[in-house]
């Protein structure tokens, strides 16, 4: 039998990566070992690993993998992986990074029509049998500030210029785009967030963002501004934000992403007036293991082929 890369699939929907396999014609190229979340890889399975797809691993597991040479990560935010000691320099990590695309665009959306629009309110009076007379704000001419203009940045960019509002941005490297009126260096923060009516996060996970909005860039908001946060959870420093949503210092928040997930029954997020909880719905998608399954063999073509892989994490850029 041929020397053939062994494949551990750890995930509870691994049939999904099989089917994209075998649709790709590469199941006889592989041999492919399913294990469930909750199960631990066998002694066997460690020793003759040479590809990983996994939504994260404890610690110290990598080294009991000899043979490891490549690990898919099924998310896009690597943190946790880029924690483990034992991540040496010879596996190559990727990262299921643009997966979120058909689904985080059109959830940021929803997020920034359910500030402007009464609907919520208007449910609630339904129930009271109650004809209350609301008025529903414009977004068109208010202006949108994302933080992190990478791909999913750019796709709400398009979204809501097609509705007439204004965005501005930063990037790591600035360059025009498409939709974007500005697209400024990340140390220019400052002004995205003093011309915004909604600032949105998107920014990566890395030890410089983190609590990158604090008291002092609360305080630059307008006070009608909102803030969105479909990033990371370490982005926001929690009590600065509880404070000035309390104070009034800005209008408020919706957020989708938490440094605990599930959130604490007992962190203020929940009962702060002003603060909208959202149980990550932003990048979860109904197919969206089927879609991270076709960026996975892509890839797995180019690694049986001996070609570069692509999503390969930068671990200096932390994505």
């Amino acid at each position: 039998m041929r020397n053939l890369p062994r494949l551990l699939l750890w995930t509870d929907a691994s049939n999904h990566y099989a089917d994209a396999i075998a649709a790709a014609g590469l199941s006889d190229r592989v041999l492919i070992n399913p294990l469930s979340r909750e199960a631990m890889p066998s002694d066997a399975q460690r020793a003759e690993t040479n590809v990983l797809l996994a939504a994260g691993v404890p610690p110290g597991l990598l080294a009991t993998l000899p043979k490891l040479r490549w690990a898919q990560s099924l998310t896009a935010g690597v943190e946790g992986w880029l924690s483990l000691p034992d991540l040496s320099a010879c596996i190559t990590l990727t990262c299921a990074r643009g997966t979120h695309r058909q689904s985080m665009p059109e959830n940021i959306l929803g997020a920034l029509f359910h500030i402007a629009k009464p609907y919520a309110g208007i449910a609630e009076d339904q129930r009271q049998s109650l004809w209350r007379h609301r008025v529903a704000t414009p977004l068109n001419g208010k202006t949108l500030g994302i933080l992190g203009l990478g791909a999913i940045g750019q796709d709400v960019a398009r979204l809501a210029s097609a509705l007439d509002m204004r965005v501005i941005g930063t990037r790591r490297r600035p360059a025009p785009i498409p939709g974007v009126a500005e697209v400024l260096a990340s140390e220019r923060t400052p002004e995205v967030l003093a011309q915004s009516d909604f600032v949105l996060l998107l920014l990566p996970a890395t030890p410089e963002t983190e609590n990158f909005i604090d008291a002092e860039r609360l305080a630059r908001m307008k006070p009608s501004a909102w803030l969105l946060n479909f990033g990371r959870g370490h982005l926001i420093d929690d009590h600065a934000l509880v404070a000035a949503v309390t104070a009034k210092q800005i209008a408020g928040a919706i957020l989708d992403v938490f440094r605990q997930e599930p959130l604490p029954k007992q962190h203020p997020f929940w009962t702060t007036e002003g603060i909208l909880v959202l149980p990550h719905i932003g990048g979860p998608h109904p197919d969206r293991d089927s879609i991270v399954a076709g960026l996975f063999v892509e890839n797995l073509q180019c690694s049986l082929n001996d070609q570069p892989l692509t999503r390969v994490v930068d671990r200096t850029a932390y994505y």
